[in-house]
C-alpha cells in the first residue's frame, strides 16, 4: 500500500509506464521520449482521466506521464479517485499548478512542448525513487506508511495509529506516543491509503483505528479514555467492522 501516493516498489530494470493527454499529438511527443529511453516501456495510453481510471485495474503502470487540463475529469480529478497511485511526471503547457502538483508528491513537473534533457532527468528521479522503494512508498504491508510533516518525510507504524482528525486542510495523526503528527491531506485521500479492515471512517472528521476501540455508544466511541464522536450512520458499520474482526 502507498500513502499521498500509494506508489508501489518496482523491483524491474524497466519502468512500465502510460500517457494521459487528451491530444494526440502531445501523447505521441511523450510516447516518441519513452521509446527512446532504455529503463521505459510503454503499456498504455489514454486520452481521459475516465479511461484512465478504468485501465489502471487491468494494467499495471509504475509510472504516469499525466496532463492536468483534460475534459470532464482533470488529472488532479483522476488521482484524487485512485486508490494506488503509480510514480506521477505532469506534462502540462501551463506554471500554475506547479505548487499543487507537488501536493501530490510528483516525481517532476514537466512544461510543454517536452526537452529530451529534462524528460530524462525527470525519468531518472523516478528510476531512483523506486530502487528506494518511492520517498511515499508504503513498502510491501500494512505495517508501516509515509507521510510528509513539515517537508519530512516520517514512517508512521499503523499499530501506533490511534484515530486521525480532520483539521481543515490538513490531518492530525493522534499516535500512541509521541505529539500528534501534521499532515497536508484529505481525510477523503488519507482514509483511501489506510487499509479498510483495520480501519474505519466513523465521522466526518474522524477515521479510527479499529483495534484501538474499547467502548462505544449511539454518540462516541472511547480510544483511551478519550470520547471520539461517532455519526448515527456509521453505527451499523462499526458494529460490523468489530464484528469481523474478531
Amino acid at each position: 500500500m502507498c500513502l499521498e501516493n500509494n506508489t508501489i516498489q518496482v523491483e524491474q530494470s524497466q519502468l512500465k509506464c502510460a500517457v494521459v493527454d487528451d491530444s494526440r499529438l502531445q501523447r505521441l511527443a511523450i510516447v516518441k521520449l519513452i521509446d527512446e529511453h532504455s529503463s521505459l516501456e510503454l503499456v498504455a495510453e489514454w486520452n481521459n482521466a475516465i479511461e484512465t481510471k478504468n485501465g489502471l485495474l487491468d494494467i499495471q503502470v509504475d509510472l504516469l506521464f499525466l496532463d492536468i487540463e483534460m475534459p470532464i475529469l482533470t488529472g488532479f480529478d483522476l488521482l484524487d479517485d485512485l486508490e494506488n497511485k503509480p510514480h506521477i511526471i505532469f506534462v502540462t503547457g501551463k506554471t500554475k499548478y506547479a505548487f499543487k502538483a507537488f501536493d501530490y508528491d510528483a516525481v517532476d513537473y514537466l512544461r510543454k512542448p517536452l526537452k529530451k534533457d529534462r524528460f530524462n532527468a525527470a525519468v531518472e528521479k523516478a528510476l531512483s525513487m523506486s530502487r528506494i522503494g518511492g520517498e511515499n512508498a508504503i513498502i510491501e504491508d500494512d505495517d508501516y506508511i509515509f507521510v510528509k510533516s513539515n517537508l519530512k518525510k516520517r514512517k508512521i507504524f499503523l499499530n501506533q495509529l490511534k484515530y486521525v482528525e480532520a483539521l481543515g486542510d490538513y490531518v492530525k495523526l493522534i499516535m500512541e506516543e509521541g505529539d500528534p503528527i501534521v499532515v497536508l491531506a484529505t481525510m477523503k485521500s488519507f482514509e483511501a491509503q489506510l487499509p479498510e479492515e483495520r480501519f474505519l471512517r466513523i465521522h466526518k472528521s474522524y477515521i479510527v483505528n479499529l483495534d484501538k476501540v474499547e467502548r462505544y455508544n449511539s454518540r462516541n466511541i472511547e480510544i483511551a479514555d478519550e470520547k471520539i464522536p461517532l455519526s448515527r450512520h456509521k453505527k451499523h458499520s462499526l458494529i460490523e467492522a468489530l464484528n469481523n474482526g474478531q
